[in-house]
């Protein structure tokens, strides 16, 4: 079976970097790098790094006070190198029309951003072989 990693926060005032308080996209990979770390440690007993992204796709805005769930899974592992899918969704959205603590949980998680990428775990950093 596959490993598999799931983090859900939710987004706050600090995240917000724009107006009408939305957050940066970055802040989406910051998850995901979370999301490998916790992967890779996993697979290898060792948080390893992340080398680079080969696609990323912002699908929907997110908020201050969103929840934001995100998800990765190991693709493919080769020597030292492990390749991964991530995805995050917005699984919760403030309700300020109806009240200041309002809220909702969404029937269907929105997408709102999709990568893949590589991590590196050099062979003597690997405790699980």
């Amino acid at each position: 079976m596959a490993k598999q990693a799931l983090i859900r926060v939710r987004m706050s005032c600090h995240d917000a970097h724009y107006g009408g308080n939305l957050v940066d996209g970055a802040k989406m990979l910051q998850l995901f790098g979370d999301v490998a770390t916790e992967l890779l440690i996993q697979n290898d007993g060792d948080e390893g790094l992340f080398k680079a992204y080969d696609n990323v796709e912002f699908m929907a805005p997110v908020f201050a006070g969103d929840y934001i769930e995100a998800v990765g899974e190991i693709t493919q592992v080769g020597n030292s190198s492990r390749k991964m899918v991530f995805e995050a969704r917005k699984v919760i959205v403030p309700r300020p029309d109806i009240s200041d603590s309002a809220a909702d949980v969404l029937e269907e998680p929105i997408v709102v951003c999709r990568a893949s990428g590589t991590c590196v775990v050099p062979s003597k950093c690997q405790r699980k072989k």
